[in-house]
């Protein structure tokens, strides 16, 4: 390519896929993209491997380089053991579900509810607050789960990085290029 192309021609929705040295995903969920920016940058800054690539190109006047889809830290970035106590790890810990309903929302429907209320002594930590629906939130209240006449799905706990990488696997996002299945699903089982 000889001129340079606009970005929106190009890379506007390209980004990449970005594993940690291993090639497994940093994350699933919310998925581990790079703008083709991002990208490009730490191509130059040489602190990614180059796995595979998109059909297109980008140029500048000195420069032509085919846009990376998916990409490799040379650096293994060590994950900590424990998640972080967060409304969307909780959201994605219940499987985005109300626990009281079994209704599956949107994240923007959904609110968070302490079993033991707090007023009653309830904290709020991953063992006492479960996803809900605005609806059984409201009908909970400030009361017990016996006294609303609720029900509670599964008893709340912390989860572990695994099982949020694996619930987050079920949600897979709007956009997905063929270059990246082979590193997505790995771990799945091949079919005999």
């Amino acid at each position: 390519m000889n001129a340079p192309l606009h970005p929106i021609e190009t890379g506007e929705h390209r980004p990449a896929l970005v594993l940690n040295a291993d090639f497994r995903p940093l994350s699933y969920y919310p998925l581990s993209l790079w703008s083709w920016q991002d990208t490009i940058k730490a191509v130059c800054q040489d602190k990614v491997v180059i796995v595979e690539e998109y059909d297109e190109q980008i140029a500048s006047p000195s420069v032509s380089m085919t846009l990376p889809s998916v990409i490799a830290l040379k650096d293994y970035v060590v994950r900590t053991s424990k998640p972080a106590f967060t409304r969307f790890n909780l959201f994605l810990r219940d499987k985005f579900t109300c626990q009281y309903c079994q209704t599956h929302f949107p994240a923007k429907d959904l609110t968070f509810d302490h079993v033991i209320p707090r007023s009653k002594g309830g904290g709020t930590r991953w063992d006492n607050i479960v996803t809900a629906c605005g609806s059984c939130n409201r009908k909970k209240a400030n009361k017990s789960i016996q006294v609303a006449g609720l029900k509670l799905n599964r008893p709340p706990q912390q989860p572990s990085l695994w099982q949020l990488q694996e619930n987050g696997r079920a949600f897979p996002p709007n956009y997905l290029h063929y270059t990246w299945n082979d590193y997505l699903y790995w771990d799945s089982q091949l079919e005999s």
